[in-house]
């Protein structure tokens, strides 16, 4: 399944990708989010950093262990997780035209097992919606804290 959403922003790239790759305070900017544990950090750059995030799913809180898997500074940024089955992609990208940035966000849920696979047609049908609306909410804070 896969989920994308985008958001133009009135900023310049670089100050749009200074938000977005500001990974350790996203609990502040991302309203979403609630607790973001920083769990490894590279020498440089963002490919290999790890966080535990907590967010509430259902009323209830949910901590998911992520890592960057692939960036290019003031371009993209790709982050994976593995949880109940599944591996999840997501990934930021960012392109700009006459100072206006486009912050597009991709979530890609890959079923490994059995038990995931089969989850995957409920998921498509019943919370695809639910998954968007958060990926909107996170852009839109995005778009308010650079804007």
């Amino acid at each position: 399944m896969i989920v994308t959403a985008h958001i133009t922003i009135d900023a310049p790239r670089a100050k749009v990708w200074a938000a977005i790759a500001d990974i350790e305070h996203a609990a502040a900017t991302v309203s979403g989010i609630k607790k973001i544990e920083i769990v490894d950090r590279p020498a440089n750059g963002l490919v290999g950093l790890k966080w535990r995030e907590t967010r509430i799913l259902f009323d209830k809180p949910a901590t998911v262990e992520k890592w960057i898997t692939d960036a290019a500074d003031n371009a993209f940024y790709t982050a994976k997780a593995v949880s109940d089955g599944f591996i999840f992609v997501s990934t930021k990208r960012l392109s700009e035209s006459n100072g206006v940035t486009t912050l597009t966000d991709t979530h890609e849920s890959l079923p490994q097992s059995l038990k995931a696979r089969i989850m995957v047609i409920p998921m498509a049908l019943f919370f695809k919606g639910v998954i968007r609306k958060a990926v909107m909410q996170d852009l839109n804070d995005f778009k308010a804290s650079v804007e």
